[in-house]
């Protein structure tokens, strides 16, 4: 691998690739330390704790910080057994507005899926190159190659024009910090500049160039409240209704055409003595392009009754919070930079497509190109195994580097 950097990588890039190498043990400790801290969904503790961590490493890289606040969120968004936000979380903007060449905005998220309070709290190494632990790989991994790199391409000298932006809801669909990233990707498309995003990369090193789009609905059905014994054929049963209503929504599920519909969590009556007066199930929806979007909204828009409706009644509430992200002319020039440092780094790099959705949705939206799989390999995102493969993250934290020093001019 030597030879081959030296062969094809400036002395500078050479340098910043083995500066990172050389902070390989910092990175495993950084890691632990931030696994450490527990920022599950609203975990505001835990999401302060590790936000003051990193805003003091990027203050110190000259950065100029400030924080955004959150919106709130529709209320009907909260589901059956989720807390409802005191206050929305904050994001961190970071901006170095020394920097030269194209002006890139780098986006990672602080929360995680993880219970705050539960079992799986800490990295621990399953093998010599593989850790487990809550958050490990989506994205505190991530995270950490991003402080990394940032700081090695200060200690080189290099002053790339970059703007991070971190924010605390991104695993609930970043409702609150929409408009902040929004808003920044925006800006950057404006004069040119391009998106990074810290998310994993998928498990064999390969950047995701296609995301489908996502929506967050709810189905509520209004009936007739009885007991089920004395009064039964006077109640109208709201959970009946609701039943034969998810039924009805499966039947818009078109996988060829890149549509998902998926009802989870359900409200119903609180005893089995009683009719229920209402019902509801939340799910949620995914998409390829805003056409097939429109297409499904109207589906799920047919399944509703008017107000004066004969018993029972259905509502409908719908919110869009990720645009499809669909691969580009300039989203594949972009990868192809990354894919051509990284495999001079000994990173296979491919490109794929996913079902998941993230931020970059939201950057490529405002007609910033975004590649936002630019984090370490590791797998089980979302589980109780989730893992990191530790030799991953140096050469991710170089490519990074050394793809924001070529957008600084810098060879």
């Amino acid at each position: 691998m030597e030879r081959r950097m030296s062969e094809q990588l400036s002395e500078l890039e050479q340098r910043i690739a083995a500066k990172l190498i050389e902070r390989r043990a910092s990175m495993e400790s950084d890691l632990a330390r931030y696994v450490a801290i527990p920022t599950g969904t609203g975990h505001e503790v835990g999401l302060a704790q590790l936000r003051a961590l990193l805003a003091a490493r990027l203050q110190a890289l000259g950065a100029e910080m400030s924080e955004i606040p959150g919106d709130p969120k529709p209320a009907w968004i909260v589901q059956p057994g989720q807390a409802v936000d005191a206050k929305p979380p904050v994001a961190l903007r970071a901006a170095r507005r020394d920097g030269v060449g194209t002006r890139v905005l780098i986006t990672g998220h602080l929360d995680t899926v993880h219970d705050p309070h539960g079992d799986f709290q800490t990295l621990v190494r399953s093998s010599s190159t593989r850790a487990v632990g809550p958050g490990a790989i989506d994205m505190k991994g991530g995270l950490v190659c991003l402080m990394h790199a940032l700081e090695v391409l200060a200690e080189v000298g290099v002053q790339s024009a970059w703007t991070v932006l971190l924010n605390s809801d991104e695993e609930t669909g970043s409702l609150q910090s929409q408009r902040a990233v929004r808003s920044e990707a925006c800006a950057h498309a404006k004069v040119g500049g391009i998106g990074l995003a810290m998310e994993p990369s998928l498990p064999d090193g390969s950047l995701v160039l296609e995301r489908l789009g996502s929506a967050t609905f709810r189905i509520e059905c209004e009936g007739r409240a009885a007991h089920a014994g004395r009064d039964f054929a006077q109640g109208v049963s709201a959970v009946n209704a609701l039943a034969g209503k998810i039924l009805d929504a499966a039947k818009l599920v078109d996988l060829d055409a890149g549509t998902v519909v998926n009802i989870g969590p359900l409200e119903g009556a609180k005893a089995t003595n009683i009719v229920a007066d209402c019902a509801r199930g939340w799910g949620n929806a995914r998409f390829k392009d805003s056409a097939r979007e429109e297409a499904l909204k109207r589906g799920l828009l047919a399944l509703t009754t008017s107000v004066d409706a004969p018993l029972p009644r259905t509502r409908l509430e719908y919110e869009s919070n990720r645009p499809a992200k669909p691969e580009t002319p300039a989203v594949r020039e972009l990868a192809q930079q990354a894919r051509a440092i990284g495999e001079l780094l000994g990173e296979k790099i491919g490109f794929g497509k996913s079902g998941g959705v993230s931020d970059g949705n939201l950057m490529q939206a405002e007609g910033l190109a975004t590649i936002d799989t630019m984090g370490p390999r590791g797998g089980n995102l979302h589980r109780t195994d989730e893992y990191i493969e530790l030799d991953s993250m140096a050469p991710r934290a170089a490519m990074l580097a050394i793809l924001l020093a070529r957008q600084a001019r810098v060879l």
